[in-house]
C-alpha cells in the first residue's frame, strides 16, 4: 500500500504511489534479508547478485512523429532507442526498446510520478505512459561465470557476437519471462515480474551453485 497522491490535469490523472514515512516500501525479496546476505555471506564466487529494488518503471507506447520525438527527448533526456532490440543508458534514466511502438523506462522510483506529470503536462496525441513500479523488480547479476548461469535459464544466444553491449530482449527465463538487458561484457539486468521474483531468486541460487554466489547490497 501507499499513500496516493492524485493529480487531475485536463481530463488525465495521474497518481502517486510511493510509499511515505509512515508506509514501509518492501521489495519483493525484502523476507530474503539480502543485506545480511551479503555482509555473511561469500565475497568471492562467479555470480554476483544485486536487486535493484523500487525502482521507477514506466511503459510508454506510440507511434512518434518527428516532433514528437523531439518533444520525448526533451523530456526524458535522452533519445528514444529506434533501432529494434536496443537501449540507451544516462545518468540516472534507462529507456528499452520493447516493440515498434513500446519503450520500457527506468528511472529513480521518486522519479516516476514527477516523470508521468510532465508527460501528461506537454505531450498530446495518441499515446499512453503507464507506471508498472508496483508489479516487477529489477535483478542486476554479473560476474566470470554469469554468461554460464544464465545459459541455464534461457535460450537466448548470449555470444557477445550476437548480445552486445545494450541489446535487450524480452524472453523466457526458468519458465518464467524477463526483460534482459546487457549492461557490459559480464553485466545483465532482468526485469522480472513480482510475482515470480522469488521464485527467480532460488532459481539463481540453484544456477549458480556450481560457480559460486554472491550477494552483493
Amino acid at each position: 500500500m501507499s499513500d496516493v497522491t492524485v493529480e487531475a490535469m485536463e481530463g488525465k490523472v495521474v497518481t502517486n504511489q510511493l510509499p511515505t514515512g509512515a508506509i514501509v516500501g518492501e521489495s519483493p525479496l525484502h523476507h530474503s534479508d539480502l543485506a545480511s546476505i551479503a555482509e555473511k555471506g561469500p565475497q568471492q564466487g562467479g555470480v554476483h547478485f544485486h536487486e535493484r529494488k523500487l525502482k521507477g518503471l514506466l511503459t510508454l507506447r506510440c507511434t512518434p512523429s518527428v516532433e514528437q520525438l523531439s518533444l520525448i527527448e526533451s523530456l526524458l533526456g535522452v533519445a528514444l532507442p529506434m533501432q529494434p532490440l536496443t537501449s540507451v543508458t544516462a545518468d540516472a534514466i534507462s529507456v528499452r526498446w520493447m516493440s515498434p511502438d513500446e519503450w520500457l523506462i527506468i528511472v529513480d522510483g521518486e522519479q516516476a510520478f514527477e516523470l508521468e506529470t510532465r508527460f501528461q503536462e506537454k505531450f498530446s496525441g495518441h499515446y499512453a505512459l503507464v507506471n508498472i513500479s508496483g508489479g516487477t523488480t529489477i535483478f542486476e547479476v554479473s560476474g566470470s561465470h554469469v554468461v554460464d548461469m544464465l545459459k541455464k535459464s534461457t535460450p537466448v544466444d548470449l555470444h557477445a557476437s550476437e548480445f552486445p553491449v545494450g541489446k535487450v530482449v524480452s524472453t523466457v527465463f526458468a519458465k518464467s519471462g524477463a526483460t534482459i538487458c546487457r549492461l557490459a561484457d559480464e553485466k545483465f539486468e532482468l526485469v522480472v515480474r513480482r510475482s515470480f521474483a522469488d521464485y527467480l531468486w532460488l532459481w539463481i541460487q540453484d544456477a549458480s551453485r556450481e560457480y559460486g554466489l554472491v550477494v552483493k547490497a
